[in-house]
């Protein structure tokens, strides 16, 4: 889905346009849920910034959430000091900068270097995606080399690693037991 933002005054304004999956709530919050690892909600009346972790709460959804708040501090749009883990459960939020001017819209720039970082993260989350579609496909799909057919493995009395006739405990000594 497309957004469209306008910067600036009236008579010089510019318009830049996003590909973003977003939504607004009611509140007027937008949530954007383009990255693979985390959901990101824009604020602009709390003048805050919130990423939730999308479905498992791991150590790669707390480097995204890190990454973005990095990303976002980096660029002066929100206070470094106020970055903190949210109020739900694995969330984490800052507080956006105020404008000294009346002219620019600290949201909007905002959502302007979110889409920035979500298009900076794209190839990790793809290339992730990819690999564990390429595992599944060996599994299901394995190669001549990786599978045998039914009746192809030669009966042996021995097979493996494991020896019939040993005693096999953390009391036994398994070379005094044999059969």
């Amino acid at each position: 889905m497309a957004i469209i933002i306008k910067v600036g005054e009236k008579s010089n304004e510019k318009k830049v346009r996003l590909e973003l999956d977003a939504r607004k709530s009611i509140s007027g919050d937008v949530m954007v849920f383009d990255h693979g690892d985390i959901d990101i909600v824009l604020s602009p009346s709390t003048n805050k910034v919130i990423a939730f972790p999308k479905d498992i709460l791991n150590d790669m959804v707390y480097g995204a959430q890190n990454r973005l708040f990095t990303h976002l501090q980096k660029r002066g749009l929100v206070i470094p000091e106020s970055i903190k883990a949210g109020s739900f459960f694995g969330s984490f939020e800052a507080t956006m900068q105020e404008s000294t001017s009346e002219k620019i819209s600290p949201a909007k720039l905002t959502l302007i270097n979110i889409s920035n970082f979500i298009d900076e993260e794209r190839p990790y989350f793809e290339s992730t995606d990819a690999i564990i579609s390429m595992t599944d496909d060996e599994l299901i799909h394995p190669d001549k080399t990786d599978s045998t057919e039914l009746g192809e493995v030669p009966q042996n009395v021995e097979k493996g690693s494991i020896r019939p006739g040993y005693v096999r405990n953390s009391y036994g000594a398994n070379y005094l037991y044999t059969v």
